[in-house]
């Protein structure tokens, strides 16, 4: 799962995207107005000059490969994914899980496509990209060698869905070559409009199963990786380091001794399996099983990339999970319990001005016996829009602060923040997961630096019916609302005594940095002039106060601005 090489990603007009909001529904027809040569669409906006490979390289229709091409054949499915001369694990191993949700499929590959009735060599897929789902046109033309597919292929070579979802997604990201090395979760999100969050294996396999059951429950699609080694090298056992393996299933299987849970696994590339215990090849346990319930767990013997193994053995032999959690949006039609509810927020940063604010009001605490403390989960998704079209990752943080009511944001506390164990980050989609007491609180997004400018998307999940909502949307005069103060103080220093500590502390004049800041409450409470103060101080409170309070993007604050000290607490902070 090695970092995706920087190229430049065209989603615009090389993408041809076409907005498709709602559910899935058949788009393909004989459209009289594509451009046709011979009858048949040619895509002249593919990026071909973007291949891997151009030597010996013939671009073929699927009429021209077999005699009887089928777009579909006997339902997409996890096998249908069987990979090329592409180093593109991360995003098959993405289709793989995808294929394990029909409804979710159906949406990503629209039905009524083929090569029979109706046939122009059109094709049409959908992908999500910042909050909205965008149809990609391409062509059927594929790249071969010797007559026969280089890239992704279907185990069955009458079949080419897989093939041309794979080009469509070339074609949104600039081609080809720009699907060489990646994250899955990149792909998931692409394909799903899901959030992901990064795991460690736990090292006690005993947590294993109940981490993963509710997860598969829940249609959550779920990743696998060993970085331990070279890249594409493998273990004792079989399992190549850096690569991305789909998690498909986890069942409880009967023995002759005894029930054992094992988890099923797919190597995207259809072959070079697992060669341990209950493996294809060398897994003597499977005598112990019966044929009936081999059926009943649709377990078959043969190099085909899927594999089974204990959960013991997968924790020995797996360090890493991504796990893509579905919202309301794409599991409504798929039967599957719904496990979380999703609100989107557009917002940006902008010069001059102090970052967006967003109030959470928790109302319904989560069905979980095992939580004491009666809590709501929820999941925060940060992700930079156009960021590798800008040519740049902002480094992010999100900040949670405590506050009395929704319109009330004058008392506010801070509660949890990324930068804690993570600082600023550099991700294209920054993923927090926290559980608070039911409330209202603020969330803030904030770049590292101040006076930069660019658009994200702020996803709020929650389990339950709770309510999120942009600040300045809910019709409040911005100026009416205090600037944070985290955490609320007991008792303010005089004019003298706070211009004294200014001066001393902040050497910039009247304005004041988060080092300084932090040196002049440092002094302050050894004093005991902050007597009753409950949290400690640390120089991420003081980076927020100056975030929140920064009225000119300079990364400073004034004087009459510091949380206590100025005494003018009626303030916007804008």
């Amino acid at each position: 799962m090695s970092e995706t090489r920087k190229q430049s990603r065209k989603d615009s007009s090389d993408s041809n995207p076409v907005k498709s909001v709602g559910s899935p529904t058949p788009l393909w027809s004989p459209t009289s107005g594509l451009p046709l040569q011979n009858g048949l669409y040619t895509d002249a906006r593919f990026p071909v000059q973007n291949m891997p490979i151009q030597t010996d390289l013939v671009w073929k229709r699927p009429k021209e490969i077999c005699p009887f091409p089928q777009f579909i054949a006997d339902g997409a499915t996890r096998m249908d994914i069987c990979q090329g001369e592409l180093s593109d694990c991360w995003f098959l191993s993405a289709v793989a899980s995808l294929s394990l949700n029909p409804s979710l499929l159906n949406h990503v590959v629209p039905s009524g496509q083929g090569f029979q009735q109706g046939y122009n060599g059109c094709f049409n897929f959908r992908f999500w990209q910042y909050g909205e789902w965008i149809e990609v046109r391409v062509d059927d033309r594929l790249p071969t060698r010797n007559g026969q597919l280089i890239y992704l292929r279907s185990s069955n070579k009458d079949e080419f869905w897989s093939a041309l979802l794979e080009k469509a997604y070339a074609k949104l990201k600039g081609g080809y070559n720009a699907l060489n090395m990646g994250f899955p979760h990149e792909a998931m999100a692409d394909m799903t409009g899901g959030v992901t969050e990064e795991f460690m294996v736990p090292p006690d396999h005993r947590k294993l199963g109940s981490f993963l059951r509710p997860l598969l429950e829940k249609g959550a699609l779920i990743n696998c990786a060993n970085s331990r080694g070279s890249v594409e090298k493998s273990n004792e056992f079989g399992i190549l380091f850096r690569h991305a393996y789909s998690v498909t299933g986890l069942e409880t299987i009967k023995t002759k001794v005894g029930s054992v849970e094992l988890v099923r696994i797919r190597n995207p590339w259809g072959k070079a399996e697992w060669e341990g215990p209950w493996s294809d090849k060398k897994g003597v346990e499977w005598n112990m099983v019966s044929a009936e319930e081999q059926r009943r767990v649709q377990r078959i013997q043969q190099e085909d990339g899927e594999f089974w193994m204990s959960l013991a053995d997968f924790c020995q032999n797996f360090e890493t999970m991504e796990v893509c959690h579905l919202s309301q949006d794409t599991l409504s039609e798929s039967g599957i319990i719904k496990p979380w509810i999703c609100t989107s927020h557009h917002g940006q940063w902008l010069p001059q001005q102090g970052p967006p604010q967003y109030s959470l009001t928790l109302l319904e605490e989560d069905d979980d016996p095992s939580d004491p403390e009666l809590t709501c989960s929820f999941l925060l998704a940060l992700m930079q829009k156009c960021a590798r079209q800008r040519g740049m990752l902002f480094p992010v943080a999100l900040h949670i602060y405590k506050t009395r009511s929704e319109r009330d944001a004058s008392q506010l506390s801070l509660v949890l923040s990324t930068t804690k164990d993570l600082g600023y980050v550099q991700r294209r989609e920054l993923v927090f997961r926290g559980r608070l007491a039911p409330g209202h609180y603020i969330i803030i997004p904030s770049t590292s630096e101040a006076n930069q400018a660019g658009e994200f998307l702020l996803r709020v999940l929650t389990e339950k019916v709770n309510k999120s909502v942009a600040v300045d949307a809910r019709g409040v005069d911005s100026s009416s609302v205090a600037p944070p103060m985290s955490p609320r103080l007991a008792g303010l220093l005089s004019a003298n005594e706070a211009k004294d500590l200014f001066v001393k502390h902040c050497v910039k004049g009247p304005y004041c940095s988060p080092l300084d800041l932090y040196n002049l409450l440092t002094e302050a409470i050894a004093k005991g002039i902050f007597a009753g103060s409950e949290k400690k101080l640390s120089l991420e409170h003081c980076k927020s106060f100056v975030v929140l309070m920064d009225s000119k993007g300079m990364g400073t604050t004034r004087l009459d601005r510091v949380p206590g000290i100025g005494g003018k607490n009626s303030g916007s902070g804008r």
